[in-house]
């Protein structure tokens, strides 16, 4: 169930004055929100429901047994919990994955292997609610977090919002948020219809847009296009994962909100950036410190030395590559981020750790050595193979001066719009907000359903799939 679809909002407009009638008592609620959760997710297919229900029952009993047990015992248990988890996302996310590349391996040396590829079906969402799991676990092994009933887990897990492609919401961030009822008359819904709005347009609209006028027929057949076609694609796919992946969040923070939720923020104005380190603060804010809280730091972080931070960065991004998809496509996205952010903490390391204060042409020079960077790593991210991304690297170089029937005046437009608008100061959404919000009921109402209209008739036939769903 797509969220800028008919279906899903006859299914929110069902759900949300239910939710609240339901809040008057939470036991009820929660039980209400499960179900409507588990019709969410099964409305894909309903087969996977199952899947979720068992990851949900697993984690809770674990961590039942981790917050009981203790010393050795504890360890162990938390082992068991996080190995099952990842056990069901690495059968379904990379198992054919695996058996294909130990196969190719095989194949140079003139082996056979007796294990074959399954064309395993990727569940929706795995990614996020298992490592939404994991987070429970190991919260409850660090003494962060007190596990909590069945009930107030599941619905915690399955919240339908962040369940299929994020954000990732830590226990701590959501779980008490269910512990008492939400006051409707507290819910900022200036900040939710903007969200929604908004997220509704950088998705239907631009992402679509530059998705099938220029990225799509570029990155599929890129030996057919001219080297101007190919590095305004790649522009193209920067602004296209950006507004397909920060819409959807935007949405899903604005339905949480209307329901009476917080999520935290999941994008801040990531392009304009001055370093990959200043990148992944404010790229998927959400993995960028799950990463950093259940990976980096469980490897050492920069406690254990200069050389085994630079190999803690770049193991740490080559497993959120991985994470992303299974593919080595995947990987070398990581290693590239890995290896720039090594670098980085390299030159400070070597500056000793003290940074003059940059002038004005210095940030603007860094913010495009920055983004350049991170569109080096999209064309690996985008590519359906490593060939297929050399294709596109080598041709930015050889085929100048070719037709570029594909770079039109609206491929162009929407890319100095969508990089454009991360440039305006904070206050400009919080002046749309505010005026919003000073509108009576039926006006806002108005301006809404004429939002959405426009989104919908400025945006193509159909509603593709949102890019993170296949992670």
């Amino acid at each position: 169930m797509l969220f800028p679809t008919a279906t899903f909002t006859l299914f929110f407009l069902v759900v949300l004055p239910l939710s609240w009638l339901a809040m008057a008592d939470m036991r009820r609620w929660r039980l209400f929100i499960i179900a409507a959760s588990y019709v969410f997710y099964g409305w894909w297919d309903w087969h996977f429901v199952f899947l979720l229900a068992g990851c949900t029952l697993w984690t809770h009993v674990l961590a039942l047994q981790i917050d009981r047990a203790g010393g050795g015992t504890r360890r162990a248990l938390v082992a068991l919990a996080v190995t099952g988890q990842l056990s069901l996302l690495g059968y379904f996310k990379y198992y054919d994955f695996f058996v294909s590349s130990s196969h190719n391996l095989a194949h140079d040396f003139g082996v056979g292997l007796p294990i074959s590829t399954r064309s395993i079906v990727l569940p929706v969402g795995i990614s996020f609610f298992t490592f939404m799991a994991i987070s429970y676990v190991v919260d409850t092994y660090r003494g962060q977090f007190k596990p909590v009933t069945l009930p107030r887990f599941a619905a915690y897990l399955s919240f339908f919002p962040h369940l299929v492609a994020g954000p990732i919401v830590r226990p701590n961030e959501l779980i008490p948020q269910m512990e008492t009822r939400r006051d409707p008359r507290r819910v900022d819904t200036s900040r939710a219809f903007y969200l929604i709005a908004t997220g509704l347009f950088k998705k239907v609209v631009i992402a679509n847009y530059l998705a099938t006028h220029i990225c799509d027929p570029v990155f599929a057949v890129p030996g057919s296009h001219s080297s101007l076609e190919i590095l305004i694609a790649v522009y193209a796919y920067a602004v296209q994962i950006y507004a397909d992946f920060s819409g959807y969040t935007d949405m899903a923070i604005g339905l949480a909100l209307l329901l009476g939720f917080t999520f935290p923020q999941n994008f801040d104005s990531p392009y304009t950036a001055t370093s990959l380190q200043n990148f992944w603060r404010r790229w998927h804010m959400t993995l960028s410190r799950w990463l950093r809280d259940y990976l980096y730091i469980p490897l050492g972080g920069n406690r254990k030395g200069r050389v085994r931070t630079y190999f803690n960065l770049i193991v740490t991004m080559l497993l959120g590559g991985l994470w992303h998809g299974a593919s080595w496509t995947f990987v070398v996205w990581g290693g590239i981020h890995g290896t720039g952010l090594a670098f980085e903490r390299w030159r400070r390391d070597r500056s000793g750790g003290v940074e003059r204060s940059p002038g004005r042409a210095r940030i603007w020079a860094q913010r495009l050595v920055t983004f350049n960077v991170v569109c080096l790593a999209w064309i690996f991210f985008r590519s359906d193979s490593i060939a297929r991304a050399w294709e596109m690297i080598t041709g930015l170089f050889t085929r100048w001066g070719a037709p570029s029937p594909l770079v039109s005046a609206g491929v162009l437009s929407w890319i100095v719009v969508g990089i454009g608008s991360q440039y305006l100061p904070a206050r400009f959404p919080l002046g749309i907000m505010a005026r919003f919000s000073r509108l009576p009921v039926l006006g806002q109402a108005v301006v809404l359903g004429a939002a959405l209209m426009l989104a919908n008739a400025m945006g193509p036939a159909g509603v593709s799939p949102f890019i993170y769903y296949r992670f």
